[in-house]
């Protein structure tokens, strides 16, 4: 598991995903996002604008990482 930093309460799943190296660009994410790929906290979670705050745990294609 892969733990990235925040430096605010939240960040934006489609934000995160950028800064975890996951999408190459907001289109990307966005796409990712939509079709269902992305998990958090072990539930699909469709909604780009998803506030996730530290401890939560973000899932794609294999890769898994935390927020702290």
């Amino acid at each position: 598991m892969i733990e990235i930093n925040i430096d605010s309460e939240y960040i934006k799943l489609d934000q995160f995903l950028k800064l975890a190296d996951l999408a190459s660009t907001g289109g990307h994410a966005k796409f990712l996002i939509l079709e269902g790929l992305v998990k958090v906290n072990g539930e699909v979670e469709i909604r780009r604008g998803k506030k996730l705050r530290p401890q939560d745990i973000v899932e794609l294609e294999g890769n898994i990482i935390k927020v702290v």
